[in-house]
Protein backbone atom coordinates (compact mmCIF):
# COMPACT_ATOMS: atom_id res chain seq x y z
CA UNK A 1 0.00 0.00 0.00
CA UNK A 2 1.27 3.48 -0.90
CA UNK A 3 2.55 5.67 1.91
CA UNK A 4 0.05 8.40 2.86
CA UNK A 5 2.01 11.57 3.61
CA UNK A 6 0.89 14.70 5.42
CA UNK A 7 1.32 16.69 2.20
CA UNK A 8 -1.01 14.35 0.32
CA UNK A 9 -3.65 14.81 3.00
CA UNK A 10 -3.17 18.61 2.98
CA UNK A 11 -3.42 18.79 -0.83
CA UNK A 12 -6.61 16.73 -0.84
CA UNK A 13 -8.10 18.86 1.90
CA UNK A 14 -7.24 22.04 -0.04
CA UNK A 15 -9.03 20.71 -3.14
CA UNK A 16 -12.13 19.29 -1.46
CA UNK A 17 -12.47 21.27 1.82
CA UNK A 18 -13.20 17.93 3.50
CA UNK A 19 -11.94 17.18 7.01
CA UNK A 20 -8.35 16.07 7.47
CA UNK A 21 -9.30 12.66 8.86
CA UNK A 22 -11.73 12.14 5.98
CA UNK A 23 -8.99 13.02 3.48
CA UNK A 24 -6.61 10.56 5.10
CA UNK A 25 -9.25 7.85 5.04
CA UNK A 26 -10.05 8.59 1.39
CA UNK A 27 -6.38 8.23 0.42
CA UNK A 28 -6.09 5.01 2.37
CA UNK A 29 -9.24 3.61 0.72
CA UNK A 30 -7.90 4.48 -2.75
CA UNK A 31 -4.28 3.45 -2.06
CA UNK A 32 -2.99 6.97 -2.46
CA UNK A 33 -4.65 7.77 -5.81
CA UNK A 34 -5.43 11.48 -5.56
CA UNK A 35 -8.20 11.70 -8.17
CA UNK A 36 -9.89 8.54 -6.92
CA UNK A 37 -9.72 9.97 -3.40
CA UNK A 38 -11.50 13.11 -4.62
CA UNK A 39 -14.20 10.92 -6.16
CA UNK A 40 -14.46 8.87 -2.97
CA UNK A 41 -15.06 12.00 -0.92
CA UNK A 42 -17.63 13.26 -3.40
CA UNK A 43 -19.43 9.94 -3.34
CA UNK A 44 -19.58 10.05 0.45
CA UNK A 45 -20.91 13.60 0.35
CA UNK A 46 -17.88 14.88 2.22
CA UNK A 47 -16.57 17.08 -0.60
CA UNK A 48 -19.76 19.09 -0.91
CA UNK A 49 -18.03 21.98 0.83
CA UNK A 50 -15.59 22.35 -2.07
CA UNK A 51 -18.15 24.13 -4.25
CA UNK A 52 -18.90 26.60 -1.48
CA UNK A 53 -15.42 27.19 -0.05
CA UNK A 54 -14.72 30.15 -2.36
CA UNK A 55 -17.82 32.05 -1.26
CA UNK A 56 -17.29 34.95 1.10
CA UNK A 57 -18.28 34.07 4.67
CA UNK A 58 -18.41 37.41 6.50
CA UNK A 59 -21.52 36.84 8.62
CA UNK A 60 -21.72 34.46 11.56
CA UNK A 61 -21.31 34.77 15.31
CA UNK A 62 -18.83 35.45 18.07
CA UNK A 63 -19.65 32.94 20.82
CA UNK A 64 -18.38 32.35 24.35
CA UNK A 65 -18.50 29.50 26.86
CA UNK A 66 -17.42 29.61 30.54
CA UNK A 67 -16.82 26.62 32.81
CA UNK A 68 -15.48 25.58 36.20
CA UNK A 69 -16.88 28.52 38.12
CA UNK A 70 -15.63 31.00 35.50
CA UNK A 71 -12.04 29.77 35.85
CA UNK A 72 -12.01 28.55 32.25
CA UNK A 73 -13.44 30.27 29.17
CA UNK A 74 -13.35 30.27 25.38
CA UNK A 75 -14.28 32.81 22.73
CA UNK A 76 -14.71 31.70 19.11
CA UNK A 77 -15.70 33.28 15.83
CA UNK A 78 -17.46 31.09 13.29
CA UNK A 79 -18.46 32.62 9.95
CA UNK A 80 -21.16 31.87 7.41
CA UNK A 81 -22.57 33.66 4.38
CA UNK A 82 -25.89 35.07 5.59
CA UNK A 83 -27.31 36.62 8.73
CA UNK A 84 -30.33 34.33 8.36
CA UNK A 85 -28.19 31.22 8.88
CA UNK A 86 -26.19 32.91 11.68
CA UNK A 87 -29.39 33.40 13.70
CA UNK A 88 -30.53 29.78 13.33
CA UNK A 89 -30.38 27.23 16.12
CA UNK A 90 -28.33 24.85 13.95
CA UNK A 91 -25.54 27.39 13.49
CA UNK A 92 -25.67 28.41 17.16
CA UNK A 93 -25.22 24.76 18.08
CA UNK A 94 -22.16 24.58 15.83
CA UNK A 95 -20.64 27.59 17.60
CA UNK A 96 -21.32 25.97 20.98
CA UNK A 97 -19.62 22.75 19.89
CA UNK A 98 -16.60 24.64 18.55
CA UNK A 99 -16.22 26.58 21.81
CA UNK A 100 -16.53 23.44 23.94
CA UNK A 101 -13.96 21.69 21.75
CA UNK A 102 -11.55 24.56 22.41
CA UNK A 103 -12.07 24.08 26.15
CA UNK A 104 -11.80 20.29 26.04
CA UNK A 105 -8.89 19.87 23.61
CA UNK A 106 -6.91 23.10 24.04
CA UNK A 107 -5.76 23.12 20.40
CA UNK A 108 -2.57 24.93 19.42
CA UNK A 109 -4.12 26.82 16.49
CA UNK A 110 -7.11 26.93 14.15
CA UNK A 111 -5.83 24.08 11.99
CA UNK A 112 -5.48 21.87 15.06
CA UNK A 113 -8.97 22.87 16.14
CA UNK A 114 -10.38 21.93 12.72
CA UNK A 115 -8.72 18.55 13.01
CA UNK A 116 -10.36 18.03 16.42
CA UNK A 117 -13.75 18.99 14.96
CA UNK A 118 -13.47 16.25 12.36
CA UNK A 119 -16.38 16.32 9.88
CA UNK A 120 -18.51 18.77 11.89
CA UNK A 121 -18.00 21.70 9.52
CA UNK A 122 -18.13 19.81 6.22
CA UNK A 123 -21.31 18.07 7.29
CA UNK A 124 -22.79 21.43 8.34
CA UNK A 125 -21.90 22.93 4.95
CA UNK A 126 -23.66 20.07 3.18
CA UNK A 127 -26.67 20.33 5.50
CA UNK A 128 -27.06 24.13 5.62
CA UNK A 129 -25.86 24.95 2.10
CA UNK A 130 -23.46 27.79 2.96
CA UNK A 131 -19.72 28.20 3.29
CA UNK A 132 -18.87 27.91 7.01
CA UNK A 133 -15.45 28.76 8.43
CA UNK A 134 -13.97 28.55 11.92
CA UNK A 135 -11.93 31.75 11.92
CA UNK A 136 -10.30 32.18 15.36
CA UNK A 137 -10.48 31.34 19.03
CA UNK A 138 -9.14 32.39 22.44
CA UNK A 139 -8.89 30.16 25.50
CA UNK A 140 -8.19 31.56 28.99
CA UNK A 141 -7.70 29.59 32.20
CA UNK A 142 -7.15 31.00 35.69
CA UNK A 143 -5.31 28.98 38.32
CA UNK A 144 -5.76 30.42 41.80
CA UNK A 145 -7.54 33.69 42.50
CA UNK A 146 -9.42 35.42 39.72
CA UNK A 147 -11.91 34.60 36.97
CA UNK A 148 -12.59 34.64 33.27
CA UNK A 149 -15.48 36.85 32.17
CA UNK A 150 -17.30 36.87 28.84
CA UNK A 151 -19.74 39.24 27.18
CA UNK A 152 -21.59 38.88 23.88
CA UNK A 153 -23.30 41.91 22.37
CA UNK A 154 -25.84 42.19 19.59
CA UNK A 155 -26.68 38.50 19.13
CA UNK A 156 -23.09 37.50 18.42
CA UNK A 157 -21.99 40.69 16.66
CA UNK A 158 -19.31 41.59 19.24
CA UNK A 159 -17.65 39.28 21.76
CA UNK A 160 -15.30 39.94 24.68
CA UNK A 161 -13.30 37.55 26.83
CA UNK A 162 -11.29 38.86 29.81
CA UNK A 163 -8.86 37.14 32.15
CA UNK A 164 -8.45 38.66 35.62
CA UNK A 165 -6.20 37.40 38.40
CA UNK A 166 -6.22 38.36 42.07
CA UNK A 167 -3.60 38.23 44.81
CA UNK A 168 -6.11 36.46 47.05
CA UNK A 169 -9.34 34.53 46.61
CA UNK A 170 -11.43 37.57 45.73
CA UNK A 171 -14.49 35.92 44.25
CA UNK A 172 -18.21 36.51 44.12
CA UNK A 173 -20.29 39.34 42.72
CA UNK A 174 -17.69 42.10 43.18
CA UNK A 175 -15.21 40.57 40.75
CA UNK A 176 -17.98 39.43 38.40
CA UNK A 177 -19.40 42.95 38.29
CA UNK A 178 -15.97 44.38 37.53
CA UNK A 179 -15.61 41.89 34.70
CA UNK A 180 -18.90 43.05 33.24
CA UNK A 181 -17.90 46.72 33.48
CA UNK A 182 -14.60 46.00 31.74
CA UNK A 183 -16.34 43.94 29.06
CA UNK A 184 -18.77 46.78 28.34
CA UNK A 185 -15.83 49.18 28.19
CA UNK A 186 -14.00 46.98 25.71
CA UNK A 187 -17.07 46.39 23.58
CA UNK A 188 -17.73 50.12 23.23
CA UNK A 189 -14.26 51.71 23.32
CA UNK A 190 -12.27 49.05 21.40
CA UNK A 191 -9.00 48.99 23.35
CA UNK A 192 -6.22 47.02 21.67
CA UNK A 193 -3.90 46.49 24.64
CA UNK A 194 -4.14 46.17 28.41
CA UNK A 195 -1.12 48.31 29.31
CA UNK A 196 1.24 50.79 27.67
CA UNK A 197 4.20 48.42 27.72
CA UNK A 198 2.31 46.09 25.37
CA UNK A 199 2.14 48.67 22.57
CA UNK A 200 4.93 47.92 20.06
CA UNK A 201 7.58 50.64 19.94
CA UNK A 202 7.32 50.73 16.15
CA UNK A 203 3.60 51.52 16.38
CA UNK A 204 4.24 54.38 18.81
CA UNK A 205 6.96 55.82 16.60
CA UNK A 206 4.68 55.50 13.58
CA UNK A 207 1.97 57.48 15.34
CA UNK A 208 4.50 60.08 16.49
CA UNK A 209 5.75 60.56 12.91
CA UNK A 210 2.20 61.01 11.64
CA UNK A 211 1.39 63.56 14.35
CA UNK A 212 4.64 65.43 13.71
CA UNK A 213 3.95 65.61 9.96
CA UNK A 214 0.37 66.79 10.58
CA UNK A 215 1.58 69.62 12.80
CA UNK A 216 4.26 70.73 10.35
CA UNK A 217 1.67 70.72 7.57
CA UNK A 218 -0.46 72.94 9.80
CA UNK A 219 2.39 75.44 9.85
CA UNK A 220 4.06 74.57 13.15
CA UNK A 221 7.84 74.84 13.48
CA UNK A 222 9.64 71.45 13.63
CA UNK A 223 10.80 71.91 17.23
CA UNK A 224 7.29 72.86 18.36
CA UNK A 225 5.81 70.00 16.34
CA UNK A 226 8.18 67.59 18.10
CA UNK A 227 6.97 68.60 21.57
CA UNK A 228 3.32 68.68 20.55
CA UNK A 229 3.63 65.23 18.93
CA UNK A 230 4.59 63.77 22.29
CA UNK A 231 1.33 65.13 23.70
CA UNK A 232 -0.64 63.47 20.93
CA UNK A 233 1.11 60.17 21.60
CA UNK A 234 -0.15 60.45 25.17
CA UNK A 235 -3.66 60.78 23.76
CA UNK A 236 -3.02 57.73 21.58
CA UNK A 237 -2.22 55.67 24.68
CA UNK A 238 -5.54 56.72 26.19
CA UNK A 239 -7.32 55.48 23.09
CA UNK A 240 -5.71 52.05 22.67
CA UNK A 241 -4.76 50.97 26.23
CA UNK A 242 -7.56 49.70 28.45
CA UNK A 243 -6.03 50.90 31.71
CA UNK A 244 -5.56 54.44 30.35
CA UNK A 245 -9.06 54.81 28.93
CA UNK A 246 -11.66 56.98 30.63
CA UNK A 247 -14.42 54.85 32.09
CA UNK A 248 -17.49 55.22 29.88
CA UNK A 249 -19.74 55.48 32.95
CA UNK A 250 -17.64 58.10 34.76
CA UNK A 251 -15.14 60.19 32.79
CA UNK A 252 -13.66 61.48 36.06
CA UNK A 253 -11.76 58.21 36.48
CA UNK A 254 -9.87 55.89 34.19
CA UNK A 255 -10.06 52.10 34.08
CA UNK A 256 -6.90 51.67 36.14
CA UNK A 257 -8.57 53.64 38.94
CA UNK A 258 -11.76 51.58 38.67
CA UNK A 259 -9.77 48.35 39.02
CA UNK A 260 -7.75 49.73 41.95
CA UNK A 261 -10.91 50.82 43.79
CA UNK A 262 -12.52 47.44 43.22
CA UNK A 263 -9.38 45.76 44.55
CA UNK A 264 -9.63 47.78 47.74
CA UNK A 265 -13.24 46.69 48.13
CA UNK A 266 -12.13 43.05 47.70
CA UNK A 267 -9.17 43.47 49.97
CA UNK A 268 -6.57 42.44 47.38
CA UNK A 269 -4.95 43.52 44.13
CA UNK A 270 -6.73 42.76 40.85
CA UNK A 271 -4.87 42.44 37.55
CA UNK A 272 -6.28 42.25 34.04
CA UNK A 273 -3.85 39.88 32.36
CA UNK A 274 -5.32 39.62 28.86
CA UNK A 275 -8.45 40.07 26.77
CA UNK A 276 -9.89 39.37 23.35
CA UNK A 277 -12.40 41.68 21.67
CA UNK A 278 -13.76 40.67 18.28
CA UNK A 279 -16.44 41.81 15.87
CA UNK A 280 -17.86 39.21 13.53
CA UNK A 281 -16.48 39.54 10.03
CA UNK A 282 -14.06 42.37 10.85
CA UNK A 283 -11.28 42.48 8.28
CA UNK A 284 -13.13 40.20 5.85
CA UNK A 285 -13.80 41.91 2.54
CA UNK A 286 -17.46 41.41 1.75
CA UNK A 287 -18.55 40.81 -1.81
CA UNK A 288 -20.46 43.72 -3.34
CA UNK A 289 -22.74 42.66 -6.16
CA UNK A 290 -23.11 45.15 -9.02
CA UNK A 291 -26.53 44.22 -10.38
CA UNK A 292 -26.35 46.62 -13.33
CA UNK A 293 -22.96 45.26 -14.40
CA UNK A 294 -24.23 41.70 -14.12
CA UNK A 295 -27.24 42.49 -16.32
CA UNK A 296 -24.99 44.18 -18.88
CA UNK A 297 -22.68 41.17 -18.91
CA UNK A 298 -25.60 38.81 -19.47
CA UNK A 299 -26.86 41.01 -22.29
CA UNK A 300 -23.42 41.10 -23.92
CA UNK A 301 -23.09 44.89 -23.50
Amino acid sequence: MAEITAKMVADLRAKTAAGMMDCKKALMQTEGDFEKAVDWLREKGLAAAAKKASRVAAEGRVHAVLREGAKLGALVEVNCETDFVAKGDDFKGICETVANTVLDKNPADVEALKAELGTLITEAVARIGENIQVRRFARYEVNGGGRVHSYIHGDGRVGVLIEMTTACECEGETLKNLGQELALQLASMKAKFVRRDQVPAAEIEHEREIYRAQLINEGKKPEIAEKAANGRVEKFYKEVCLLDQEWVKDSAKNIATLIKETGKACGCEITVTQFARWEKGEGIEKRVDDFAAEVAKQAGL
